[in-house]
Order: structure tokens, then sequence, then C-alpha cells
């Protein structure tokens, strides 16, 4: 029998779920996906800054790749292990198979540590940085985030942010391990945007986070704390575009558009009374925005649309 055809009983929902199901939910996929696409976006803007193509590093892209989703893959599979009980109450993370007891822990916790030492192993074929960067995102998620601060500071936030923020200098430490602008800038871009984002989930799950006993910001300060916060990221992200200039006016434009229209909505948070409406608004605009911006600054570094 195909394993991935396979169903296995879940004793808390009464539901059944394919392995592959099971796995998707211990890796977050939406989430390991998320994550890969910046480090394809500074891999890709860093053979464009250098001037070189994709097929003369093709290898290079596969183990960066291939390597950094482990790593991730990794790091998410260890907060699964360890926040089972915080998944166990929030009704949202009840189908994890960590929860249901598909996946035993042990297996899970095995899973975790052997997918990143073989992301690890991967990068090293890459170069030192990339290692270094993806490294310092393991740590500060792993240890920094699921197992000091997300159940006892309101900023654990923050340090959850760093974690995701390197990953574009993964890829473009890959390429090239010298200073630029814009890797930088990339950093600064997603440490910013992630605050904004992660309030937004925060809101639209507020009761269930309040339920787990983790400090985020909404179930320990309140909404109206919350949307001042959120303001003041989203404000901060205006001078990004034009640390990234050297990506074209398209972008600058395009870019600064939407940070406009994003801190409009925000602000609209102050005068709706429906606060998890506003909220999912909120997620669903990051999302896009995030997704747009990457596609954005590969599209506009087409050779053929670059200039």
């Amino acid at each position: 029998m195909n394993s991935s055809t396979v169903t296995l009983n879940n004793p808390i929902a009464g539901q059944r779920t394919t392995i592959i199901q099971d796995i998707k939910s211990l890796v977050k996929f939406i989430v390991l996906i998320a994550n890969v696409l910046p480090v394809i976006a500074g891999f890709w803007l860093a053979l464009h800054f250098t001037n070189t193509s994709l097929t003369e590093h093709l290898g290079t892209f596969l183990l960066t790749i291939g390597g950094s989703g482990l790593v991730i893959a990794g790091a998410l599979i260890l907060n699964n292990w360890y926040d089972v009980d915080i998944d166990t109450v929030m009704e949202r993370t009840k189908q994890r198979p960590t929860v249901t007891g598909n996946f035993s822990l042990r297996a899970v916790l095995i899973m975790g540590i052997a997918a990143s030492v073989l992301g690890f192993i991967l990068l090293l074929f890459t170069s030192i940085s990339a290692v270094i960067y993806a490294l310092i995102g393991w740590i500060t998620y792993v240890f920094f985030y699921t197992m000091w601060t997300k159940r006892r500071y309101t900023w654990n936030t923050i340090i959850g942010s760093v974690s995701g923020a390197v990953t574009p200098l993964i890829g473009w430490a890959a390429i090239d391990a010298s200073f630029h602008i814009v890797p930088f800038a990339l950093f600064l871009l997603l440490f910013i945007w992630q605050m904004p984002h992660t309030y937004a989930i925060a809101i639209k799950k507020n009761d269930e986070y309040k339920a787990a006993k983790v400090a985020m910001l909404p179930a320990v300060r309140g909404f109206k704390v919350t949307k001042v916060h959120m303001v003041i990221y989203i404000a901060l992200l205006f001078p990004i575009p034009f640390l990234l200039s050297s990506l074209g006016t398209t972008f600058m434009v395009i870019a600064s558009i939407l940070n406009a229209a994003w801190l409009a909505l925000a602000i609209r948070g102050f005068y709706m009374k429906d606060n998890y409406k506003w909220a999912n608004w909120n997620f669903l605009y990051s999302v896009n925005y995030m997704t747009i911006l990457f596609l954005l600054m590969i599209f506009v570094t087409l050779p053929i649309f670059y200039n």
C-alpha cells in the first residue's frame, strides 16, 4: 500500500488523516514555504548583483534551497515537539500529529534533529556564511523563541522575527559573502513585517492564546496597545523601498503604495468595532504583501526587464 494513502485514527477529533497530511502539519508546510521564498529571493538577487547566472550556480541553488528548507523544517518540527501542551489547548493546532498521537514525541524529536543536521550539512557545501546565518535563525527560533520567551514575554515576537528575517541572508551568502545594502534591507523588511503580521494572528486567535497562557501582546496588554504597535511597525516599513532603490523605480513605487495601503488599513482598526474581522484583513494583506514584494524583486531583475 502506498504510504501516502495510509490513514491514521485521530483520538481527539475522531477524524482520519494521511501520513502526508500529518507530515505537512508537522513541518507547518505553509510557514515552511513562506520562509523558503525569501531564501530564493536572496539567492536570485545575489546572482543579479554579482552578474552571474543561475545556470552557473544551479548545484549551489539546489543545495541552498534543500539545506535551508531542511533547517527550517527541523526548527518547525522541534517547535511542534516542545509546544505539544499548548497545541493541545489551541483549537487550530489540535490536528497536529504530536497532539493526536499519530507520531510519538520521541519520533518527532528525532525527526527535528535529523532534518536540522542534514540541512546544515547541505549548506556546508555552499558557504560558511550561509551556515552561520542558518544557525543564527535556528538557535533563535528553537531556543530563544520557542523554549524561552514565547510563554513568558510579550516581546517573544521580536525574538521570533529575527529567525525569519535571516532567510534572505542565507540565500545571498550562498553566492556572495561580502556586505551589500540589499540583503541588509531584506533583513529589515522581514524583521519589521513579521511584527504586524504576527500581531494580526494574535488578535485573531486571542482567546486561544489566553487559554494556552501564551504571552502574546493582545492577550496581555489588550487590542488597543497592539493596534498602536502595528501602526508603528508598518510606518517603519516606509524607508525600506528607498534602501532597495537599486531594484528600480517600479519596485520602489509599488512597494511604497503597498506600505501606504497597509498603514491605512491598520489605522482603520481604531474605528472598527469588529476587531477579529479587522485582524483577519490585516493578516491576509500581510501575506499577500510579502508574496507580492518578493516575487516583484525577482520580476524586476529578470534580464528582459532590468535596464
